[in-house]
């Protein structure tokens, strides 16, 4: 029988391992996602820079994040570290309380920054390519049923599940939702610092998504209230645009 190895040595293995979970999704990702937005251009299924083919590219994208986070719990051996049962009455409520709390705490945030003269930089994943409207409306849908649920499968399910075998809550909660910042950091315009200071915003919020997770047991539960989160924000978006 194996022993396990020194505490110490276990959590910058687990560390290791939850970064490689990061980093080969994002590998995986960027190998399918552009080639299968040309794809349905060549097709003829969307046209080239429009709202269709910047709605192909998430849906591809998140697609191969899913494909790289079952790959990664088949690489090693860990499937239960994205927890899943059918959500309760209970769960229904934390899904739709959270995401509203979500939104509250980012417009909280970005009206407190703007008080000290700070402004975050801005998601280019909210930026349509072509018609506001239909953007935003797919977005909606894409946002609850296919972003959160595959982001949180990802960062709380395959990394902050990971950290947790080898971490008390707390730090396993606050490492996962670092990485889940620092992800985003590429995706953001502005200057460095208003980049930085959108990156602490998500920080905070994959905290509160990771309590959610470690509360419930449930993977779904932060994955749904991360896509009402977000699909409230496009609702708010839509509306600004009509």
């Amino acid at each position: 029988m194996s022993e396990s190895p020194p505490e110490p040595v276990n959590r910058v293995l687990r560390v290791a391992s939850a970064a490689f979970a990061v980093v080969f999704a994002l590998l995986v990702a960027s190998a399918v996602t552009e080639p299968a937005a040309q794809a349905a251009v060549s097709l003829g299924l969307v046209g080239a820079e429009t709202t269709g083919q910047q709605v192909v590219r998430t849906l591809v994208q998140f697609a191969g994040f899913l494909a790289a986070v079952v790959g990664y719990l088949a690489i090693t051996d860990q499937w239960g570290l994205v927890r899943l049962s059918r959500p309760t009455l209970r769960d229904a409520g934390l899904v739709v309380g959270g995401g509203i709390a979500l939104f509250a705490f980012q417009y909280g945030a970005l009206f407190a920054l703007g008080q000290v003269g700070l402004t975050t930089g801005q998601n280019q994943a909210v930026v349509p390519a072509g018609d506001p409207v239909t953007y935003y409306l797919a977005m909606i849908a894409v946002s609850l049923f296919v972003v959160g649920p595959v982001e949180e499968a990802l960062f709380r399910g395959a990394v902050q599940g990971g950290l947790r075998r080898a971490f008390d809550a707390a730090p396993a909660i606050m490492l996962a939702s670092l990485m889940f910042g620092l992800v985003h950091y590429p995706s953001v315009s502005g200057t460095p610092g208003q980049r930085w200071a959108y990156v602490a915003v998500v920080v905070v919020l994959g905290a509160v998504l990771g309590v959610l997770y470690e509360r419930t047991g449930n993977v779904l539960v932060p994955g749904f209230a991360h896509g009402v989160y977000n699909a409230v924000i496009y609702v708010v978006l839509l509306a600004q645009s009509l």
